[in-house]
């Protein structure tokens, strides 16, 4: 059996990590800061994207769970999973803290995102304004208001499912870290997400169908049961990808390899 790392090595090489330079700030902190603004980037996309619906179809096999032929997802499932991956990925090399203070700035930018949009929409729309592809100013304002207005209640239901499914995602995350002495990432990554997801597709689901589209709680479950399976299809084909970063970030940090280490190297 061969033996981790030594402390002292990898003190000093995470000490370098810290202090190496990224232009002028560094290199640790430059990374985190860009991975932050990456996942800005992808939660105020998400909350773009959303409004529109898409179909996939669905193998027979698996008709019985999903309730139909095809399954109707919304568009957010393009980014969506990609801001839990990023949130493990920060609390894999910085720790916690880190991750749970980027969630709520994307919490605290989210709302910027809706008070931005909300006065481009009351913006009175010039009559040189037209797009090709409409007859009108004001079938194009009509055009822009369905894209970028959402409803209260869609708005209310979204950022708190976000906020109470992202904190649980990072609390989950270092649970399984703890309990399994810091061995297989593959369980605290998808650990955390399966269950952070569900408390997710739940909660806006069940206030948005039922007290937006006033639906009947049968459909609402099995659309949440739908929408609940492809995520966990989702969730299952990132885990490549919790360890391909982690090893790119050791790399490129300088961290010394440590497949048991039982905290975060940065944090």
């Amino acid at each position: 059996m061969s033996a981790g790392p030594d402390p002292g090595q990898e003190s000093a090489t995470v000490q370098a990590a810290r202090e190496g330079v990224t232009g002028s700030f560094p290199r640790s902190e430059a990374t985190y800061a860009a991975l932050a603004g990456l996942f800005m980037v992808t939660l105020v996309l998400t909350n773009v994207i959303a409004s529109k619906l898409f179909e996939v179809s669905v193998p027979e096999a698996l008709q019985g769970v999903t309730g139909g032929a095809t399954l109707t997802l919304t568009a957010g499932l393009v980014t969506y999973p990609i801001t839990f991956l990023l949130t493990d990925t920060v609390a894999e090399i910085w720790g916690q803290r880190r991750a749970t203070f980027m969630v709520y700035t994307g919490f605290f930018m989210s709302f910027v995102m809706m008070a931005v949009l909300w006065i481009a929409v009351a913006l009175p729309p010039s009559a040189a304004w037209t797009y090709p592809s409409f007859s009108s100013t004001e079938a194009s304002q009509v055009a822009y208001e369905a894209t970028f207005s959402a409803p209260g209640v869609l708005v209310m239901a979204s950022m708190t499912a976000y906020l109470v499914a992202q904190l649980i995602d990072v609390r989950l995350y270092h649970f399984w870290w703890r309990l399994t002495g810091g061995k297989h990432l593959w369980l605290r990554n998808n650990g955390s997400t399966w269950i952070s997801q569900l408390v997710d597709t739940i909660i806006v689901n069940s206030i948005f169908l039922r007290f937006g589209l006033d639906l009947e709680w049968g459909v609402i479950g099995s659309i949440i049961v739908a929408s609940y399976f492809a995520k966990l299809l989702i969730a299952a084909l990132d885990t490549p990808l919790i360890y391909a970063s982690r090893a790119a970030l050791e790399r490129w940090l300088g961290i010394p390899h440590d497949p048991a280490r039982r905290s975060a190297p940065l944090e």
